[in-house]
């Protein structure tokens, strides 16, 4: 309405037509509107309208009138490549219309000339019908204020007529408007009515007459004119509507009048409702007549998957929606369905993000130069798309200058390059000639000299003629079927009136069967009432269309060329081929770790056959075997948990993997209870028994009864074994795949690799994670807190406790970084099973080297098993083992001391020698008058004097309490130092009765 606003700015201006050469800027300058009329440029806003000089090439104005007139002469003039416009010497005119009422006349014919739109200067030529007299004047002149210059004349009927009878027929050609069709089908349909009429074995006793209103494809005025044609006489045995809107507005009020409505320009999906249009007919096909064909496309190039984009207005939604039913009935997927209404940018992004090939468009002509301009931006042309477009646009839509597009002429030719239309057929492609004895070519000269050689490209609905021709043929070959039905039950057809439904049932009977060769094609009507006609199939190639195929949907038939041409090696694949590829386990990682896993178990195996084959030493049996051979049991079940954990679809079929997660699971839970749970249980008694200082003496005089560590083991060892029995039976493992993003290989753009990866996973699987997780962690940390605690616990009940808490550090230190990590590289396979598997590894052959190596070796270097068992048969003690262990330190300390003894009498004996020889020197050097002079002294003793007794410096200070001696020196001199010091720098006090034992 703006645009109409702005443009009577313009109505004041001369008529006549400046035109302006440019041919150097190519394209042709702005031209004159006629008077009372304005222009209508396409495409441009007003703004753009009052900057514009020059327009494009090929660009089309249509001139529009003020009011109750109409345009005379051109409507739509072109922009010529020689910068002038198309029909510069007809003049448009913009002139008064007179009623149209008077250009049709019931029971009689109208003559308008010249022929058009009843104008200014037209005189209309009145006769009537056989059988009818004409009353009032035969002619009347439109004069220039818009009136008819006589009364409209009427037709009488003739009683004393004995010809043939009528039959008439309610018209509504739209001879202006949005569509014109009626400017070449009205004149095709009474051309087919005259032949029909002259035709002796078509109805022989009636007579068509074709009584018909201009509905100017306006619904509103169709619903005067229908007032008009239902409630005047004579009465319509059929009514006869064009475009979609009229027909609509027609073929629903029809039933209440029992008439059939057979049209013959109308293509709205919508009108195929026999619910709604029960009555309803049309020879031209509907606009859902190209889904037929394209699905037919689908199957033969393989294609399964298609996308879609239209334009949001009712008739291209009904089409989508049918072509969506099509498609589901043949097994293909409409994936992608994208829409938009004036801005198809964001719907042509998504097409191209959802990976869209196959793309069906439906939207008008300047849509579609929007649509492909973003196809250009985004890249969704080539050898890896097809687009499926309408054929009625125009040959070179896509090389028209379009204003409202930022693209190139030779990026639209770029973008559109190869794609499809599909076209309805509406003149027979085929020299034959038809029930009307006319060939396709012979009705197109003959129609030309009915328009009197005006050029079919300004006349309205001349594409569509031939679709009106054979309605008429249609309408008389039924007509002429129901004569003799209705003349058996006693009726004739000049006894229609709108309460008859047994002359409508037989004339719906009859069109339904209908079939037979017209100017058209084949005329066959579908269930809905629909015209199944024949399709053409073009394909661009190299900037112009060519025909590669027809296809007949009533026969379903494909004429196919072979001369269809595609940018790659042929047509291209409708998705992007996706190869799903599985990630298997790095086998050379899986066989370095195996050799690792099956050594260690191996190694278990030395260790356990060690720890039985000596589980009679002395040094052993302190040591727990029992639960040193489960720990061997648990390590080597741990290691033999490694296989299953390696082993995937590479090596086992997918329905056997569920098998092997359960292999996994239970190995890993009781080989962890065996081998952790029983060094837990050890470093957990010793904790019980030897860490309170109050009953630490107590607590070491009593006896660890061997089978409350085996009942420990039990516990942990059951508690395992129940909730793994309880996960496998509630919610037991099965096989899940995760995907991955999709690759693209460089070697081919059109394929991805769809990574795929196996995991033994349950449908709670991390609840039951956050609870064997949760119970062994606090295990573990429970386990590195005892073996801190019993660090410094010196027994002889559990001689390997220390060795124990140095596996439990390194136990719980790896699984408590591995289990969070192989938790976050789940994705990775060769990193999480690496971490999972030598993390086992490790554990285990620390804790078989930690436990069993430090035994191997003492027995080994020191030979205690031999001695311990010979020590064993020559005392006979039955003592318990922990006092015979007692028994052998101390005389084994006792022989020590001995050694020590003999070196310090040896050393004594040799002082004695010493203290003779400084005895004897020193009588030798006395003197002899010392001798008289002291004669009569007494003798000195024989003792020595005490100083010069004294040891030398660094020994002991002897004593003269003999009693202190022991018993084995009770022959030694006095000189033997008494005093027990010597025993006690080398030996405890307590010890020194057991000397001599």
């Amino acid at each position: 309405m703006a645009l109409l606003l702005f443009l009577t700015i313009l109505y004041a201006l001369p008529s006549f037509v400046v035109p302006i050469h440019n041919s150097s800027t190519g394209g042709c300058g702005i031209i004159r509107p006629p008077r009372d009329g304005g222009i209508r440029y396409r495409g441009l806003t007003q703004e753009q309208i009052r900057s514009v000089q020059i327009l494009p090439v090929d660009y089309e104005i249509e001139y529009i009138c003020r009011g109750n007139r109409v345009i005379v002469g051109p409507k739509v003039r072109k922009c010529l490549p020689n910068g002038t416009w198309t029909d510069l010497t007809l003049h448009s005119r913009c002139l008064l219309l007179c009623p149209r009422v008077w250009t049709s006349l019931e029971n009689g014919r109208v003559t308008v000339k010249p022929p058009g739109p009843p104008v200014e200067g037209t005189v209309l030529h009145y006769s009537c019908h056989a059988g009818f007299i004409l009353e009032g004047r035969n002619i009347s002149h439109c004069t220039k204020l818009g009136k008819w210059d006589a009364p409209k004349p009427t037709c009488l009927y003739d009683r004393n007529y004995t010809g043939k009878k009528k039959l008439y027929i309610g018209a509504l050609f739209p001879m202006s408007g949005g569509w014109p069709g009626g400017q070449a089908c009205m004149p095709s349909a009474q051309m087919a009515m005259d032949l029909v009429n002259n035709r002796t074995d078509i109805l022989p006793d009636y007579e068509l007459e074709l009584i018909h209103y201009d509905s100017m494809c306006d619904p509103g005025e169709a619903t005067k004119l229908l007032y008009d044609l239902l409630y005047t006489e004579p009465i319509k045995i059929v009514l006869m509507p064009g475009c979609s809107g009229v027909s609509t507005l027609v073929a629903e009020a029809a039933r209440m009048w029992n008439l059939i409505v057979l049209s013959y320009g109308s293509s709205s999906p919508a009108l195929s409702n026999r619910q709604r249009f029960p009555t309803f007919f049309r020879t031209h096909p509907s606009a859902t007549l190209h889904n037929p064909t394209r699905v037919r496309l689908f199957q033969k190039w393989k294609w399964t998957r298609i996308a879609t984009i239209q334009q949001t207005t009712e008739v291209f939604t009904s089409t989508l929606d049918d072509l969506e039913q099509r498609t589901k009935e043949a097994g293909i997927e409409i994936s992608v369905r994208q829409s938009f209404l004036t801005d198809p940018a964001v719907a042509v992004k998504n097409l191209k993000r959802q990976d869209a090939r196959i793309i069906v468009g439906l939207f008008y002509e300047t849509e579609a130069r929007k649509v492909f301009c973003e196809v250009f931006k985004e890249k969704l042309y080539g050898k890896k798309y097809v687009w499926f477009l309408i054929g009625w646009y125009a040959d070179n839509w896509f090389k028209i200058k379009d204003p409202a597009i930022n693209c190139t002429v030779e990026n639209m030719t770029e973008a559109v390059e190869g794609h499809v239309t599909t076209e309805i057929v509406m003149l027979n492609p085929e020299t034959v000639r038809g029930v009307s004895n006319m060939t396709s070519q012979e009705f197109i000269a003959a129609l030309m000299s009915r328009l009197g050689g005006k050029n079919p490209e300004d006349t309205g609905g001349f594409q569509e003629a031939p679709l009106a021709y054979d309605a008429v043929w249609a309408l008389a070959l039924a007509l002429n079927k129901t004569v003799a039905p209705l003349k058996a039950k006693g009726r004739r057809l000049e006894d229609f009136n709108y309460n008859n439904h047994d002359i409508t049932s037989e004339i719906y009977r009859a069109l339904n069967t209908s079939s037979f060769e017209g100017v058209s094609g084949q005329v066959v009507f579908d269930a809905q009432g629909s015209r199944m006609a024949m399709t053409l199939i073009e394909q661009l190639q190299g900037g112009s269309y060519k025909k590669i195929g027809y296809y007949d949907s009533s026969q379903k038939n494909l004429s196919w060329f072979g001369n269809d041409v595609w940018i790659g090696a042929g047509p291209p694949a409708d998705r992007t081929v996706v190869i799903e590829e599985y990630r298997f386990l790095s086998q050379k990682l899986f066989a370095a770790v195996s050799v690792f896993a099956g050594l260690g178990i191996l190694f278990g195996i030395v260790c356990l056959t060690f720890n039985i084959y000596n589980g009679n030493v002395r040094y052993i049996q302190n040591s727990q075997p029992y639960l040193n051979n489960m720990t061997a049991v648990g390590c080597m079940m741990a290691l033999a948990a490694v296989f299953p954990l390696g082993i995937d679809g590479h090596h086992v079929h997918r329905s056997q993997f569920p098998v092997v997660c359960q292999f996994r699971l239970w190995l890993l839970g009781l080989g962890f209870s065996l081998a952790y749970g029983s060094m837990f249980t050890k470093i957990w008694w010793v904790h019980t028994l030897f860490t309170k200082k109050d009953e630490k003496k107590e607590k070491k005089k009593q006896h660890l009864e061997p089978w409350k560590l085996y009942a420990t083991v039990g516990v942990l060892l059951a508690i395992d074994f129940l909730s793994l029995m309880i996960w496998q039976i509630v919610d037991p493992l099965h096989v899940t795949v995760e995907k991955f993003t999709k690759e693209a290989p460089k070697e081919d753009l059109d394929v991805l690799i769809q990574p795929l990866l196996e995991h033994c996973s349950s449908e709670k699987m991390n609840t039951w994670l956050g609870v064997v997780y949760g119970y062994k962690g606090l295990l573990l940390l429970l386990g590195i807190f005892l073996a801190y605690e019993t660090k410094s616990v010196s027994t002889e009940k559990i001689n390997d406790h220390r060795a124990v808490g140095m596996a439990i550090y390194n136990v719980a230190v790896l699984c408590l970084i591995t289990a969070p990590v192989t938790m976050i590289l789940s994705s990775q396979q060769d990193a999480s099973f690496a971490f999972a598997a030598l993390a086992v590894v490790f554990s285990a052959y620390i804790t078989l080297v930690v436990l069993f190596v430090p035994k191997m070796r003492r027995l080994i270097t020191r030979g205690e098993w031999q001695s311990e068992q010979q020590d064993t048969l020559k005392t006979g003690s039955s003592t318990n083992n922990n006092d015979e262990e007692k028994s052998r330190q101390l005389e084994r300390e006792n022989r020590e001391l001995q050694k020590i003894i003999q070196e310090k009498e040896e050393r004594v004996s040799a002082l004695r020698n010493q203290l003779a020889e400084r005895q004897a020197l020193r009588n030798r050097r006395r003197p002899s008058s010392g001798q008289n002079q002291n004669h009569n002294a007494p003798l000195p003793s024989s003792q020595p004097d005490p100083k010069s007794l004294l040891p030398p410096p660094g020994y002991p200070n002897p004593t003269m309490d003999n009693h202190a001696l022991p018993p084995s020196f009770s022959n030694s001199s006095n000189l033997y130092p008494a005093d027990s010091k010597i025993s006690r720098n080398h030996c405890h006090n307590s010890q020194i009765p057991l000397l001599y034992k």
